[in-house]
């Protein structure tokens, strides 16, 4: 085989491995360095721990206002809190009460306390802690509103994260698709190499 022949052969792998090695530092630029740094007069710096504040802030917005919300939340409670099941047991625990402790504690009531009587009562005791509830929950949804800024916890979340934790949150579920980039870039490589080969073999 002539050197001719060998290299246009090795000219695909060649390509093939700028194509990976190329990606792969596109890839670890996006976080590397996590300081700048000045080489040959150009500054380099990692492309998330340079834009750390405004992807803090960026994404303090978007959970504020797509993707959380404190009205959201008190419904949820106020839902929970209310839900039939719930009340259910409710009643059951005010019946038992009454059956038992306030009985017990006033032995004269029984002479007035029919089971329909009973049963009156738990309904009345029971509708007034369901709006008690409803009501608190609404209430404490106003509380949350007024002191709870989620967009700025979130954003000062992400901002006190070092760039290394950013690197390993976002390493650890996007392996796979950091890795499938390197690979596309090997294949892209390799065609285009298989490309030139053809190319110059037509000339």
């Amino acid at each position: 085989m002539t050197e001719s022949s060998f290299l246009l052969l090795a000219l695909p792998l060649i390509a093939a491995l700028i194509g990976w090695a190329t990606n792969y530092l596109a890839i670890k630029m996006l976080f590397y360095p996590h300081q700048p740094k000045i080489i040959f007069g150009l500054t380099f710096h990692g492309v998330f721990p340079k834009r750390q504040a405004q992807i803090a802030q960026r994404l303090g917005e978007l959970v504020a206002n797509e993707l959380f919300s404190i009205k959201d939340v008190a419904k949820k409670m106020e839902d929970l809190s209310t839900q039939p099941e719930a009340m259910e047991e409710v009643g059951k625990r005010i019946e038992k009460t009454i059956r038992g402790k306030l009985i017990s504690a006033f032995p004269m009531l029984s002479m007035f306390l029919s089971d329909e009587m009973i049963e009156k009562v738990t309904n009345l005791f029971k509708g007034e802690l369901e709006d008690f509830l409803r009501a608190s929950a609404q209430g404490l949804a106003v509380k949350m509103e007024e002191t709870i800024d989620v967009q700025a916890l979130v954003r000062e979340k992400v901002q006190s994260f070092s760039a290394s934790k950013i690197e390993e949150l976002l390493i650890g579920f996007m392996q796979q698709e950091f890795r499938f980039i390197e690979k596309i870039g090997a294949v892209l490589g390799f065609v285009i190499g298989c490309v030139q080969v053809a190319l110059v073999v037509s000339l």
